[in-house]
């Protein structure tokens, strides 16, 4: 039942208004009678003196008992509210004005008496003879006057007509009515409380709405909280901003991690595939050594010695490409960037391809500024990044072909470009957008290559942790076109 905010808030409310009310009776009811009491001392604390000068209860130094029976009997029609009583200086009663059997004490405690007679502060409560409990306000003095004192004469100001009488008030309809007007009060302030703990928590019940709704889509559907975000707002505000916020990157991040889950999917069927044939060659090739070798010829032997070796190279190229490329994705190759010339790289590479070119006649040219420039670059990344690109051009260029490398440097630009162009078929406009993903080859491929589409994908992802980009583009006089940039030193 008290499970939502605002249920516990009503409840606390409600506790509030009946523990401020409940604290409220208390003290006023403690106030109110230490005020009458303290008043009602002030106004009587000579009423005793008076009742002993005015009814003449001492003649002659003693005490006249005849006068004393008259004065009770007289004070008590007068002003019933109060009761005599006649002490004698231990404080025991001797006389009293109040019904015989009513009278509990025997005897009354005279320090309260005594700090009456100092003038000791207001209210002072003394015993109430009628109860062994309750102490009550009274008025005392010494009787007969003089040195010699025989007792006290001691009113208490607030008997027990006054108790059923203030009981009968109490019961009143006047009560009953300010006790009503208190009740309504209470009530109108807690069901105002009420209202206003509504108002004030339904952007919350709305916003935990919101956050049942996200949960049960499975975190795929969102219902914006807020229309715009309130950074100027409260606390709610500020939180559904928040959350708003929140479940967008989750919905995006959810999203990226079923199409990581798809490549990855992807990534081990296409593995399976590229090192299943290599795999099957060599152990064919070895299997056939193996079982047929004594009746191989020695040229036959290694020609399949060789098969096997070639296979078993290319296999060990794949893995060797699947583990940079992991090594990149998780960012666990961390870039060396320092001063480097680019124009010495590259005349290495190049010279470092030759031999290669010459074989496949293919024709290599590289063209350089007279100012070499340098760039801030890790130079073995670099290095494999040039590699790659120009195996991936010999790969896509026939016979009597021609690679191009180019450094463009502008003098305004923060970045130095490097272009590998070929001219073989160039690439299918709908393969452009792909030409960097793993596993991808390009239809116009004419060599095995003994590699699984990995090259452009690690060159790319080395550029970029270099930062810089790598693009792909079809030249004008046909052929491919791959540029990459890296920082200008300045």
């Amino acid at each position: 039942m008290f499970h939502t905010l605002y249920a516990r808030l009503s409840l606390a409310l409600i506790g509030l208004f009946l523990v401020t009310g409940l604290l409220y009776s208390l003290i006023t009811s403690a106030t109110t009678e230490r005020y009458l009491q303290e008043i009602t001392q002030h106004f009587n604390r000579d009423l005793a003196q008076r009742i002993v000068a005015d009814r003449q209860l001492v003649n002659d130094g003693t005490m006249n008992d005849q006068a004393l029976k008259k004065t009770f009997s007289a004070y008590m029609d007068i002003n019933p509210s109060i009761e005599i009583y006649l002490l004698d200086m231990e404080g025991k009663i001797l006389a009293f004005s109040a019904d015989p059997g009513k009278v509990k004490r025997k005897r009354v405690d005279l320090r309260p008496i005594q700090a009456f007679m100092q003038g000791e502060g207001f209210p002072l409560l003394g015993d109430d003879p009628r109860s062994h409990e309750r102490r009550k306000a009274f008025s005392v003095t010494p009787v007969p006057a003089g040195d010699m004192p025989e007792g006290y004469l001691y009113v208490v100001l607030r008997g027990e007509e006054y108790d059923n009488a203030e009981q009968a008030v109490q019961e009143s309809y006047a009560l009953r009515y300010s006790a009503g007007a208190v009740a309504v009060s209470l009530g109108f302030g807690l069901l105002t409380g009420l209202l206003l703990f509504h108002w004030l928590t339904r952007r919350i019940q709305r916003l935990s709405h919101v956050m049942e709704s996200f949960q049960q889509s499975n975190f795929t559907q969102h219902e914006q909280f807020s229309k715009a975000a309130k950074a100027e707002g409260d606390e709610v505000d500020r939180l559904g901003a928040a959350f708003d916020e929140m479940a967008v990157r989750i919905i995006d991040q959810w999203g990226q991690l079923k199409e990581q889950d798809r490549l990855r999917r992807e990534l081990v069927a296409q593995v399976s595939h590229d090192l299943r044939t290599p795999l099957a060659a060599l152990h064919g090739y070895l299997e056939t050594i193996n079982m047929k070798g004594s009746d191989l010829s020695e040229d036959r032997r290694e020609e399949y010695l060789g098969i096997a070796l070639n296979q078993s190279g290319r296999l060990k190229r794949m893995v060797e490409d699947l583990f940079d490329l992991a090594q990149l994705e998780a960012r666990e190759t961390r870039p060396v960037c320092e001063p480097m010339a680019l124009a010495e790289l590259v005349q290495d590479v190049m010279q470092k391809f030759q031999l290669r070119a010459q074989h496949a006649g293919v024709a290599l040219d590289w063209q350089i500024p007279e100012s070499s420039p340098f760039v801030k670059a890790d130079f073995a990344l670099t290095e494999r990044v040039l590699d790659n690109l120009i195996v991936n051009a010999l790969d896509h260029v026939e016979e009597g072909g021609k690679i191009a490398l180019e450094i463009i440097q502008e003098a305004s630009a923060s970045e130095v470009t490097v272009k590998v162009t070929d001219s073989g078929k160039g690439i299918a406009e709908d393969e452009l957008l792909h030409i960097f993903e793993p596993f991808y080859r390009n239809r116009q491929s004419t060599h095995e290559g003994g590699h699984a589409g990995l090259g452009l994908a690690i060159a790319r992802r080395m550029v970029e942790l270099q930062g810089g980009c790598i693009s792909a583009a079809n030249s004008e006089a046909g052929g491919a076109c791959f540029s990459f940039t890296l920082p200008r030193c300045t």
